[in-house]
């Protein structure tokens, strides 16, 4: 099993992407990337540790690479955005990949490079070695699957979903 750490906005959406995908062990919501030593889902939403909100991807490379993940992952939210993601705003929203070794890096840096193509406006994904990851609390776990009348699940977490299942079907 691989492991792989990306930031592209609310995590519920990231997360929602890669449940049910081939060779997707799990996908949990987290923080990373802060200075907090003890983050929870309001000091991370205030701003003030520095986090990301960020999904942990446990993925069997047999089937899926880690080259997929990343194309999955620039597909499920604009890498445009600086520090938000349509009305969620701040740097916990900011778009991260954190990579795990140089091998992880190097990809990284090559698909972004790679997807740069298909948007007018610069890519602004940060990629940056992981540092004090933390898995977010159980009722973050599964969001939008467990809350679908949710008014954010409804409006912003189901049609970024259904964009990407439209697109990378044969993933599922």
């Amino acid at each position: 099993m691989a492991r792989a750490v990306l930031g592209g906005g609310c995590f519920w959406c990231v997360e929602g992407a890669y449940k049910d995908m081939k060779g997707i062990k799990s996908a949990l919501p987290g923080y990373a990337g802060g200075h907090d030593p003890n983050p929870n889902y309001n000091s991370v939403c205030n701003g003030s540790t520095g986090h990301a909100e960020v999904v942990e991807i446990i993925f069997d490379d047999s089937v899926i690479s880690y080259e997929t993940i990343l194309e999955v992952f620039f597909t499920v939210h604009d890498p445009t955005q600086m520090n938000r993601q349509g009305n969620d705003i701040g740097t916990q929203y900011r778009s991260v990949i954190y990579y795990l070794n140089d091998e992880q890096k190097l990809t990284a840096d090559k698909v972004r490079d790679d997807f740069q193509k298909y948007f007018d406006d610069e890519i602004v994904t940060e990629i940056e070695e992981l540092s004090n990851y933390h898995e977010a609390e159980e009722y973050h776990h599964n969001y939008f699957q467990l809350n679908p009348g949710n008014g954010y699940c409804q409006m912003v977490v189901a049609p970024k979903l259904a964009k990407v299942r439209r697109k990378l079907t044969h993933l599922y």
